[in-house]
């Protein structure tokens, strides 16, 4: 089975300015997710899909390849992460390369390890899945959350038979954003990973820090300085 990793870092970050590339404990971003995917030795490729040169540049360092960049169609706000992974795999296509599963690394986790990546694709192959996609324990209750009425009412906000002890409570899971495992050919069948024979890969919470805000960032930097 060949199998691709596949690293999205588009350059036009909104909330945080050049996160990607930005510098993580003497390291950029984007470093974290290329040396997790090499140490697996699972994977046949390991290819940084973005927008820019510099960014190119930092991921070739690191030991990804970069054979082109992205167009203009997938590096737009609008365009989905998707749209991207098509364009990655249609583009090695046409240079005669195809693989049988892709696994979407957001560089955004840059505290999932090689392990985890090992782990859920252990998990793909003894499950014969479909897809497997990283998820931890969602931090609070569901039962705790839910739409405002008007004026900030709390009116129905928490069902009465809801006030139970958090203990007794069903546990919840929430996609965590860092491991995405797809067959490529169901993918092109339908794009939809929820479905009949897919399955969670459970990560612990202090790995599924998912970068998005200045405060994301500082997090995931203090839990590395504790490893």
């Amino acid at each position: 089975m060949k199998n691709i990793a596949i690293i999205p870092a588009r350059s036009g970050s909104k909330g945080l300015k050049d996160k990607n590339v930005r510098d993580l404990c003497g390291k950029p971003l984007i470093a974290y997710s290329i040396e997790a995917a090499h140490r697996t030795g699972q994977f046949d490729e390991i290819m940084v899909s973005t927008d820019s040169e510099q960014y190119a540049e930092i991921a070739k360092k690191y030991g990804a390849n970069v054979p082109f960049l992205r167009s203009a169609a997938t590096a737009g706000d609008t365009a989905s992460s998707w749209d991207m992974v098509e364009e990655v795999l249609q583009g090695f296509e046409q240079i005669g390369r195809e693989f049988d599963t892709f696994c979407l690394l957001q560089p955004t986790s840059p505290l999932r390890t090689s392990d985890d990546i090992s782990a859920a694709y252990e998990l793909y192959y003894a499950k014969n899945a479909t897809t497997v996609v990283s998820l931890c324990e969602l931090e609070h209750p569901i039962s705790w959350c839910g739409p405002l009425g008007e004026n900030s009412s709390l009116d129905g906000f928490i069902k009465r038979e809801q006030g139970k002890q958090r203990q007794t409570q069903k546990k919840y899971y929430r996609v965590n954003g860092a491991i995405y495992i797809v067959s490529i050919s169901e993918f092109r069948k339908d794009a939809f990973l929820y479905r009949e024979n897919a399955y969670a890969y459970i990560m612990p919470k202090e790995r599924s820090v998912d970068i998005d805000t200045e405060s994301d960032f500082r997090f995931a930097e203090f839990l590395m300085g504790q490893q």
